[in-house]
């Protein structure tokens, strides 16, 4: 007869293997969903932002040739 301590670790062990590539494979499935859903609109705020500091930035530049 197997002692049950040993069948419990046998069995926690065989749950981890099991449970922790499920919940990566998940997370990687849910992760992609996300990005392909809200990818756009993030780059576009980027976008967005980028082109105001870059805007912003050329108010301080002295690109005007002296008379």
């Amino acid at each position: 007869m197997i002692p049950l301590a040993k069948l419990s670790s046998t069995a926690v062990a065989a749950i981890a293997w099991w449970i922790v590539p499920l919940v990566g494979v998940t997370g990687a499935i849910i992760y992609v969903i996300w990005l392909a859903k809200f990818k756009d609109k993030y780059e576009n705020q980027t976008n967005r932002s980028v082109g105001n500091f870059t805007a912003f930035q050329s108010i301080f530049r002295n690109d005007r040739k002296p008379k």
